[in-house]
């Protein structure tokens, strides 16, 4: 039986992160990682217009060949988005440097994956398979989003000015929850009108 992944989220803001491969795999990777801050490299002999397009504009850098160890130098992240071969060849690199690697549809080489995902507010869901079933990964991703308040901000907002209020009384973590869950009620109480979320009825994981 394989173990369990572990659930982790990552903060790459300034950090260097290298994609192998230019292919519309990684155009659609690189989408998503130009948000997090990262210091994106890209490495391929062949690149897609769009990211020649986005280098250009600064947001990332190019190295037009093919996949050299070396790349892999001051690298918190690699993304093998290039044909298995290459990517077993990253793999293995990464695996020497102990980096970790997203290896895009080829889950026997990566260490890492990147699963379904939704953000709205401040809140970031994420649903993994191992890479196995990313159809199935996207179908709950789709359901997610559709079953979360429309005025999930209003929740964030509750929840830090209780935080804030939390620590300040020295309130143990056990006991925040069910004030959360209080709170969040009281917050719709005052309300003249939700019309898909009356009440909370479960905590806040």
């Amino acid at each position: 039986m394989a173990s369990e992944l572990l659930p982790i989220f990552l903060d790459l803001t300034g950090r260097r992160v290298l994609v192998v491969g230019a292919g519309p795999v990684a155009v659609s990777k690189l989408e998503t990682l130009r948000s997090t801050g990262a210091d994106l490299r890209v490495v391929a002999p062949d690149i897609r217009p769009e990211i020649a397009e986005a280098a250009s504009a600064g947001a990332l850098a190019v190295v037009r060949r093919a996949f050299d160890p070396r790349d892999l130098d001051d690298v918190w992240l690699v993304i093998a988005a290039a044909p298995p071969d290459v990517n077993r060849t990253v793999a293995e690199a990464a695996r020497e440097r102990r980096v970790f690697v997203n290896a895009v549809d080829d889950p026997v080489n990566a260490t890492a994956y990147l699963g379904g995902v939704v953000r709205r507010d401040g809140i970031t869901l994420a649903i993994s398979s191992r890479g196995t079933a990313p159809g199935l990964t996207g179908l709950l991703r789709e359901a997610l989003d559709a079953v979360l308040p429309r005025d999930l901000r209003l929740w964030m907002d509750e929840a830090r000015l209780q935080r804030v209020r939390w620590r300040r009384d020295g309130v143990p973590m056990q006991a925040r929850r069910p004030l959360l869950l209080h709170a969040l009620n009281v917050l719709y109480a005052r309300r003249t009108k939700v019309p898909d979320h009356p009440s909370v009825e479960q905590p806040c994981p």
